[in-house]
């Protein structure tokens, strides 16, 4: 058989292609053909630095694509603002509530009330505003129960509302005594609101890379 032949199977050994010939017999060739032997050992380190070729140089764009992405990724400064705000929530409500009890205390320690109310009725009052704000002030550290809040709160304020203003209108309470419950108008405004945003949250909450709840 001609070297050619054995030539064209040691390229292909080299490629991993089918020889044409069993390996041995060009095994044996080449250990008895020094100028085939030869070739392929040439061919073979021809191959080899074909392959280890340096790659073609490439410009750096490191910086181009750091200066085309957004300052600051979508969700993050919206998720900022969101804790901003309910933070400042709650931290109106905790306001709130403090002064709420603080009207509730006087008429709980010494049964006096406005309007020369007798001690029991002024003690049921302080009773009363000291659970409203125990609310205010259980919604201000767990954001959660403003929901389960409204229905006492919300019917509370709305009876309240018009019969104030109807006792008003008739002189049956004074009016430093009706603002008062200004308190409790601005408590379940901001719980209303809690409740709204708690209510938002769910929806809004991404999977992975999620927004922070407020």
């Amino acid at each position: 058989m001609p070297c050619s032949e054995f030539r064209e199977a040691a390229s292909a050994r080299l490629d991993g292609e089918p020889l044409g010939m069993p390996g041995r017999e060009l095994d044996a060739h080449l250990a008895a053909c020094a100028g085939c032997a030869t070739w392929a050992e040439d061919a073979a380190r021809v191959t080899r630095r074909a392959r280890l070729a340096p790659a073609p140089d490439v410009p750096d764009l490191t910086a181009a694509v750091l200066a085309a992405l957004p300052r600051e990724l979508p969700g993050v400064a919206a998720a900022a603002r969101s804790r901003l705000t309910g933070t400042a929530l709650r931290l109106a409500l905790l306001v709130v509530g403090a002064a709420q009890a603080g009207l509730a205390w006087p008429a709980l320690a010494s049964g006096a009330a406005a309007m020369s109310a007798p001690v029991h009725m002024a003690h049921e009052t302080g009773a009363w505003n000291l659970g409203v704000a125990a609310a205010f002030l259980a919604v201000a550290a767990g954001p959660r129960l403003a929901a389960g809040a409204l229905p006492f709160l919300g019917t509370f304020a709305a009876l309240l509302v018009p019969v104030t203003v109807a006792d008003l209108s008739a002189g049956h309470v004074h009016a430093d005594r009706a603002v008062a419950h200004l308190l409790l108008l601005v408590g379940v405004a901001l719980i209303v609101t809690i409740a709204w945003r708690g209510r938002r949250r769910p929806a809004d909450r991404p999977v992975a890379g999620r927004r922070v709840p407020a």
